[in-house]
């Protein structure tokens, strides 16, 4: 279940605009600098920016934006200090909800995910009340093309050091422990595998069906969120249908 949700999330999003492609690319912009400030400009040295920057590869980002990225966070960007805060709540139905931010204003980011929330019809709770939900991972996934053969791409996956493999409709799924990620997505790249996505990211334990009043909820806070300047990433165990699938 979890593949088939995050393939569908990941097709949802790729179906966006052009200007909500732009926002991802303002995102991943931002996430490029707090990197750069970690561990510097040069990803030969940074496994860090060497994960953002196949993040961004991903998510079609062209490579002279990724690069102008990187040199705007060695220059004027520097002097930003980002401060990473996560939320935690309930969205419409009982949904679980993790919001990651990058923010330099954490009084307007916090009032902002409280008004989403709220908004909704869910509520921000407390650190720790939806999060044991959930379990951190490394995943990478990769689309399935014609002529790929499942046990050779799976080999490659656990040879790689994956946890774990799905197949699913469309697409492999790997699986990976966070603090090995970047290892297994390098060594699967020089394979010669192209990702659809590349992160580490909050796996529910189970996900919630949802009717369809409570899920079209859902959706618009979704939405929401991801036209937030601020939020990076939501987590929820919302069990999207396969027509949300064809987005």
């Amino acid at each position: 279940m979890s593949g088939h949700s995050k393939w569908a999330t990941i097709k949802r999003q790729k179906g966006k605009t052009d200007a909500a492609r732009g926002k991802v690319f303002t995102k991943i912009g931002r996430e490029i600098a707090v990197a750069v400030k970690f561990g510097g400009p040069d990803p030969s040295t940074n496994s860090k920016l060497r994960d953002v920057i196949a993040k961004a590869k991903a998510n079609n980002m062209p490579g002279d934006n990724i690069t102008r990225s990187i040199k705007k966070a060695s220059g004027e960007l520097g002097s930003i200090n980002y401060e990473t805060i996560t939320y935690e709540g309930y969205g419409p139905g009982g949904t679980a909800v993790i919001v990651e931010t990058l923010t330099d204003n954490k009084n307007r980011t916090a009032s902002d995910v409280r008004h989403i929330f709220d908004r909704s019809g869910g509520s921000m709770g407390t650190n720790g009340c939806v999060s044991y939900l959930f379990s951190n991972k490394g995943i990478i996934i990769i689309e399935k093309k014609d002529g790929m053969d499942d046990d050779e791409v799976m080999m490659a996956a656990l040879d790689a050091g994956a946890e774990d493999f799905n197949i699913e409709d469309g697409s492999y799924e790997v699986l990976t422990d966070p603090n090995e990620f970047s290892s297994v997505r390098e060594k699967l790249e020089n394979a010669g595998y192209e990702f659809v996505s590349a992160e580490v990211s909050m796996i529910p334990s189970n996900y919630i069906s949802l009717d369809e009043d409570n899920l079209k909820k859902v959706m618009r806070m979704l939405d929401s969120f991801e036209e937030s300047d601020d939020v990076q990433n939501v987590y929820h165990n919302a069990e999207l249908p396969e027509e949300e699938d064809e987005e």
